[in-house]
């Protein structure tokens, strides 16, 4: 399928200026908006845990970035958009100039407002998907993976599973998502994906937050699907693995991209969780440099997050990449503008745009095989990351498949498509990456 035709049926989804920062010259305030809290709060601590002790493990190990230290500011969003936009206000206030709001929701209301702030939003793995696009947004970061890619990587393993994409014409798939800007998100690139190699996909909205699936499972039971895709969040997921137990469909056949296949999923779903597969940018061996590192200058130290509850999960794992990301963006920045020195919105972003992540360096980080090589720019905001199935053993995730790369030659198009209307609505012109 050529990619116009992709690009001809895409469905495109739906400020305050320059705060002052009272910060110390020799201290650097990292943004952590959490939501500890409410139904999605299963998925959201142990993230938050991670992220918390890879920057303090940077001022406990290395006495901070090249002297300067990380002060991690939490401000509690409960997933809810309108809270997220306070928190984003009151931490920039407090001089945050790199923001991760772990909601796709979220992401969206801030990324006028980052960019009249000239602050990053570093949306790792969610968001919005075209944001890819650095020349129309120059603020916004989704490496190392978007939902688009985490569809394009389900459509390619199930096509696998069956023998190849023509074994895959005529199959059933249904897609499971939460009924929210998060679970909408990847639906083109099924669609897509389905008119192209003739599957059939059957769309399966759960309303918000997803505790309530009876009926919903019994309809999947009588759709009598191939594999199921499932986009949930927080509690939902639980609910949708002890739901599809209950009506007899095979968790192997079941598919959750990455915010559905973390440690709290699985084990509040307890047996009924046993052969689920996730999808992963990173993953799941726990024999790191980095856990290593944590565990002697944090957890036996008694000074872990949470007293080191979750730490080793997958949530846990994300959220301390997600902090890695942070610092070496701030690293490649003090590399340009001054080592020692605190980083300003833009100075950030540039850091962000010259992250290149080699094997060598990712094994200097005590990742070496966890996260695969990955370079950022300024027309491209994602680099290319690859996508890796896990599968829940009973108790612990294994890596179940190689590293799967999105098809990035009918992803762009799309990517470039709606970035460009995106441009069009807000009368801005694209960035000249050429001159940056």
């Amino acid at each position: 399928m050529k990619a116009t035709k992709w690009v001809a049926s895409l469905v495109m989804g739906a400020s305050l200026a320059g705060a002052a920062f009272a910060v110390s010259a020799q201290e650097q305030v990292i943004p952590s908006m959490v939501y500890r809290t409410g139904p999605y709060a299963p998925s959201g601590i142990p993230v938050a845990d991670g992220f918390s002790d890879y920057i303090n493990l940077i001022n406990a190990r290395d006495g901070g970035l090249n002297g300067v230290k990380l002060r991690v500011e939490e401000c509690e969003t409960q997933y809810n958009t309108e809270r997220g936009v306070e928190c984003y206000e009151r931490l920039k206030a407090q001089g945050g100039t790199i923001f991760s709001p772990y909601s796709t929701g979220i992401t969206y209301a801030l990324i006028d407002r980052a960019a009249a702030d000239k602050s990053v939003i570093f949306s790792m793995g969610y968001g919005r998907a075209s944001a890819t696009v650095g020349n129309i947004f120059p603020w916004v970061f989704t490496a190392p993976a978007t939902y688009w890619g985490g569809a394009s990587a389900g459509v390619q393993y199930f096509a696998k599973e069956v023998g190849g994409k023509d074994k895959l014409k005529g199959k059933k798939i249904a897609y499971v998502y939460i009924d929210i800007a998060y679970g909408k998100e990847p639906i083109p690139v099924f669609q897509n994906y389905a008119e192209e190699i003739g599957f059939k996909l059957e769309l399966v909205p759960v309303p918000a937050p997803g505790l309530e699936q009876k009926s919903i499972w019994l309809q999947i039971r009588q759709m009598r699907p191939d594999f199921v895709y499932l986009q949930g969040w927080g509690a939902m997921n639980a609910v949708s693995l002890k739901e599809a137990a209950a009506v007899g469909f095979p968790r192997e056949k079941m598919l959750g991209v990455w915010w559905s296949s973390q440690d709290s999923d699985v084990q509040a779903a307890g047996p009924a969780a046993k052969g689920y597969k996730g999808l992963s940018f990173h993953g799941a061996s726990k024999d790191l440099g980095l856990l290593k590192d944590l565990k002697t200058h944090l957890v036996d130290k008694g000074k872990a997050s949470n007293g080191g509850k979750h730490y080793g999960e997958i949530g846990y794992l994300r959220g301390a990449m997600n902090a890695m990301f942070t610092v070496e963006a701030l690293r490649a920045a003090q590399e340009k503008y001054g080592k020692g020195k605190v980083m300003t919105g833009e100075q950030s972003r540039d850091g962000f745009e010259a992250i290149n992540l080699t094997d060598d360096s990712i094994a200097k980080l005590g990742l070496k095989g966890f996260l695969q090589p990955i370079k950022m720019a300024c027309d491209n905001h994602l680099g290319d990351g690859k996508i890796v199935v896990v599968q829940w053993t009973g108790d612990q995730w294994k890596n179940a498949s190689d590293w799967i790369l999105p098809e990035n030659q009918k992803l762009w198009p799309l990517y470039l498509r709606d970035a460009d209307a995106y441009a069009r609505e807000k009368n801005i012109a694209s960035r000249n990456c050429a001159r940056s």
